[in-house]
């Protein structure tokens, strides 16, 4: 019987794309979450029949799972800094600072 490859392709796409929406007030908790879920999935998949799949294909996964489990930190960290912004400092002055800031750039 001929073994199974997995392909950690679009584990690696959807972590890439958390860490460009992290920015975005943790948006990419949503894509790195995801991106967790699948890998683990078929991570639980091979475990329950391991020799029915390539062992270059299982670490290639269990490297992606990894790298989904920090990009969910991160935006885990980055969304509770978000938070943590608005109620201290205040959304109304949240965005005073941000249109601050755009036409510091625009004048530049």
């Amino acid at each position: 019987m001929e073994q199974q490859k997995l392909s950690p392709t679009i584990i690696y796409v959807l972590s890439v794309l958390s860490l460009f929406c992290c920015c975005f007030w943790g948006f990419g908790t949503i894509f790195a979450g995801v991106a967790f879920y699948m890998a683990h999935s078929k991570i639980k998949l091979v475990q329950a029949n391991p020799e029915d799949y390539e062992p270059s294909s299982v670490r290639a996964m269990n490297t992606a799972k990894t790298v989904a489990l920090v990009m969910l930190i991160i935006n885990v960290l980055y969304l509770i800094y978000a938070i943590y912004s608005i109620n201290s400092i205040g959304w109304e002055e949240l965005m005073e600072r941000s249109r601050e800031v755009m036409e510091q750039l625009q004048s530049t």
